[in-house]
This record gives C-alpha cells, structure tokens and sequence, in this order.
C-alpha cells in the first residue's frame, strides 16, 4: 500500500470517541435534530477553546442538524462559523470542497435565500470561488461506508482527509476508516 509522502496513517485503531459525539450523532440518525445541534455545538465550543483541527466540522454538522430542526438563521449562522474556521486555520481548501456540498443541500431543501448567503460568505473567504455545480466528479477510491464504524458521523468521500488509496480519516473522530470494494 502507498501512502503520500509524509501523510502516515495517524492512527492504527480507533482512538476514544467521546460519548457525546456518539450521542449527537445518534440523535441526529434519529430525527432528533434541536438536541443534535446543541450536542454539536457544545462539541464545537470546546473544540475551538483548546484549537481542536475538528471544530469547524462539529460547527458545521451543528449547522445542519439547526437547520433540519427548522431554524434556518442559526443553522447559517453556525455554518459559516465553521467555514470560517477553516479559512482562518489557513485550511481554503477544506472550506472549497465543504461549502458547495452545503449550498446544494440548502438549495435541495428549499432555502435558496440561505444558500445564497452561504456562497455569498464562500466568495468572501475564497475570492473566485464559483456556485457548485450539480455534476459529480469520478472518484477511483473505494467506497466508504455511510457512517463512521467508530463514531457513526456521516462520512463525504470528498469531505474526508484521504491518508492513501483504500484508507480515509473521520473528520469528527480521527479514527482511519476503509473504503469497501
């Protein structure tokens, strides 16, 4: 197996996952999406208080779960914070391949005036940046499961930092995580 120059897999085994990831993200399977977001978020706060890499993740999936919970102007809110976080940790690129996944989920469930403010923030923070299109790029990694088998977070094949071919690494728990196939 290869591995990117001076990109080791990080962890051998899953590292502890905290319970209340977990449980926010078992909330979030369940429907329960206003106790989701607040687990999330509390998950952010203290992430970005100790300088924590997954914060902006935990900001961003808080922004989801509001939004699913019916309360759009937070959910944009927290969405943003999460962004950018990215474009303050020097991290454009993660905010590049996060934003227009999240421009065209608002886009799908109707909140169009929300997803423009999304891209509007996007062009604030990476000058160029273009609306995403609708088209899907050809991937020659293998598939990765839905969920995290460590911390049941959903997992974006174009979200997640790849460590080679076959192996990804949860953005919400750091465990490594093999493509299917």
């Amino acid at each position: 197996m290869r591995r990117g120059f001076g990109r080791p897999l990080r962890r051998a085994f899953a590292p502890d996952v905290p319970p209340l990831l977990r449980r926010a993200n078992q909330m979030l399977s369940a429907g329960n999406h206003a106790e989701a977001s607040s687990a999330y978020e509390q998950l952010a706060r203290a992430a970005e208080a100790r300088g924590g890499p997954r914060a902006p993740f935990f900001y961003i999936q808080a922004g989801r779960a509001r939004m699913l919970s019916g309360h759009a102007a937070d959910g944009v809110e927290l969405l943003e914070r999460g962004l950018g976080l990215f474009a303050m940790r020097g991290q454009q690129l993660k905010a590049a391949n996060v934003g227009p996944r999240l421009v065209l989920e608002l886009s799908a469930r109707g909140y169009t005036a929300e997803a423009q403010q999304v891209s509007d923030y996007l062009d604030e923070l990476i000058p160029g940046f273009a609306a995403p299109s609708t088209e899907k790029k050809a991937s020659r990694r293998p598939a990765l499961p839905a969920h995290c088998p460590a911390c049941g977070a959903p997992l974006r094949p174009d979200e997640v930092e790849w460590v080679d071919d076959s192996a990804a690494v949860c953005e919400y728990c750091g465990s490594p995580v093999y493509g299917e196939g």
